[in-house]
């Protein structure tokens, strides 16, 4: 109730900014869904709003862009399509082992695991596979499955807060000023 309370509250003289910290926290389903139906409404209406949430999930159904921070700093920052991009790819599964042509495709990871191929096509958008599910279709082959891929927003936060070179995550919160550690002093 106090989340929606809040939301009213922010709305009330139709600004066109609008800052939200947490609103779907501790609120049942239905509510987080009507609170992003709300919020992608005013979006539509072109009102600007910026949401802080740690329900990553949340975030990927309604905002434009993101930025994650790190210790106090950001550390990526756009469209999640653009932010993801590099993760993007298509899964094809088909019954059977993979065929030799399917096989010699450089570009391409198949595996086949309990008579089940699986084709990973990365960085490729269904229109560069069809020519895969063609062939496929032309042997006889059922396919299972075709999927489009992509990191998560809680992928790429992990990512964000892990060393690559340790695999060590982060502290969490802001980063503590180093000048303050030498003079042990405070500012």
């Amino acid at each position: 109730m106090l989340q929606r309370i809040g939301l009213a509250q922010a709305m009330m003289n139709q600004p066109d900014l609008i800052m939200l910290d947490e609103p779907t926290d501790g609120v049942d389903p239905l509510g987080r869904r009507e609170i992003r139906d709300l919020i992608l409404s005013l979006k539509e209406q072109g009102i600007t709003i910026f949401l802080n949430s740690h329900l990553l999930s949340e975030l990927e159904l309604v905002c434009d862009r993101v930025a994650i921070l790190v210790q106090g700093q950001v550390n990526m920052q756009g469209t999640i399509d653009d932010l993801t991009a590099a993760s993007r790819r298509i899964d094809i599964s088909f019954q059977g082992p993979a065929p030799q042509w399917l096989i010699e495709q450089p570009e391409l990871t198949v595996q086949t695991e309990n008579n089940k191929t699986t084709v990973h096509a990365k960085n490729k958008v269904a229109v560069d596979v069809q020519w895969i599910i063609d062939r496929l279709r032309s042997e006889q082959r059922v396919i299972e499955a075709f999927a489009t891929r992509r990191e998560t927003l809680e992928d790429l936060f992990m990512r964000a807060v892990t060393d690559e070179q340790t695999g060590q995550v982060a502290d969490i919160g802001a980063a503590k000023n180093p000048a303050n550690r030498d003079s042990g002093g405070e500012t």
